[in-house]
């Protein structure tokens, strides 16, 4: 009997050594921290590693966990400026720098966090219209993250960034911006479709005015090269006119080739002939007449054929020339024929002519 109680009791010695050391001895894991109070008052901070305790003397605390952390908190109403509710969705992330002051100096740090985010996410937007609240996240991040970093210093914490995930406002405040948004698109499409035409117009503009450019200078040149080839033929003409020197018989049977062509448009109605035709006719009777040869009769002729050819050579002359007239007067019955003459000349008409060497009159109309 007092055997086995002997053993019991060294039994229960042997338990009470091993909870004992268990008690005595703390592990910390990497980036945890564990506080230590003894008989009731804060003794010190565990770090990671091997750590001894007083057993049954010293009380150790749960873990606290030293990482970065982030907690998204529900979106959250917020009253803007101008008097419009929206709901914004905010993210935190924080560090817990110092374990003894988040576990003496506040209760629940989590939800100090949390509450002290709403308090000051409402006072920052407050102070702001929904125009602002949509397009300045930055500086609300700014301003929450000073606020909430001041705030929690003494907590033991350091907020390190504070995002806003989601800003709602309501649903006709959305309705109104998607109109808003689709006019300001209809207005950028019709702007860039009047430059787009604009653009195009003055193209065109300048294409055309380019073009008629560049045709006025080619006709301009046209004309310039044009009238420097007809001068220069009406130069080589008359180089060669003089340059050969031909008397008057040629010029005037010349002028009785072209005479029939001054009739032949079809728009000539009446036309004239000048008075010079009757001093052409002269001229050219008196060159076959004067190309005759003047000496004796050959041998087998006499001086009486002689002037009888030269006068036949006269009469074809005259006949020619009637021949012209006739052939332009017959391209149009209704044409007229009419001789300028002074008085001299009507009384010269008057008067006979010869076969050979007188004058056609000139005053005859058809």
């Amino acid at each position: 009997m007092e055997f086995s109680a002997a053993l019991i009791a060294a039994v229960l010695l042997v338990l009470l050594v091993v909870v004992t050391v268990f008690r005595a001895v703390q592990i910390v894991p990497q980036a945890r921290a564990r506080n230590v109070e003894r008989l009731g008052r804060y003794q010190r901070t565990l770090r990671p590693g091997l750590n001894f305790v007083i057993p049954y003397v010293d009380r150790v605390h749960p873990k606290i966990d030293l990482r970065e952390r982030v907690i998204s908190f529900a979106p959250q109403p917020v009253i803007t400026e101008d008097n419009l509710v929206v709901e914004i969705d905010t993210v935190v992330y924080f560090q817990v720098t110092d374990p003894r002051a988040a576990a003496y100096e506040i209760a629940d740090y989590l939800q100090a966090v949390e509450q002290l985010t709403v308090t000051t996410l409402r006072n920052v937007v407050g102070s702001m219209d929904l125009e602002s609240t949509l397009t300045s996240r930055d500086t609300i991040n700014s301003q929450l993250r000073g606020v909430l970093d001041d705030a929690t210093g003494k907590w033991g914490l350091r907020v390190n960034r504070v995002e806003i995930k989601a800003i709602d406002p309501p649903q006709t405040i959305k309705d109104a911006m998607e109109k808003q948004m689709r006019a300001e698109r209809d207005k950028r499409a019709v702007i860039l479709s009047a430059e787009g035409q604009r653009q195009s117009h003055i193209l065109t503009a300048e294409g055309e005015k380019q073009g008629a450019v560049l045709r006025a200078e080619g006709n301009r040149s046209a004309e310039i090269l044009k009238a420097e080839g007809q001068a220069r033929a009406i130069d080589q003409v008359f180089q060669a006119v003089h340059h050969n020197d031909p008397d008057p018989k040629l010029l005037a049977y010349q002028y009785l080739q072209v005479l029939p062509q001054l009739a032949q448009g079809s728009g000539n109605t009446f036309w004239v002939i000048p008075s010079e035709v009757t001093s052409a006719l002269q001229d050219v009777s008196r060159a076959f007449t004067e190309a005759l040869p003047k000496t004796t009769a050959a041998p087998g002729g006499s001086a009486d054929e002689s002037a009888a050819r030269a006068a036949e050579d006269a009469a074809r002359a005259s006949e020619a020339a009637a021949e012209a007239m006739a052939t332009a007067a017959e391209t149009d019955t209704t044409h007229q024929i009419a001789s300028p003459r002074t008085a001299p000349d009507a009384e010269r008409d008057e008067q006979p002519t010869s076969p050979a060497g007188g004058r056609p009159d000139s005053s005859k109309h058809s």
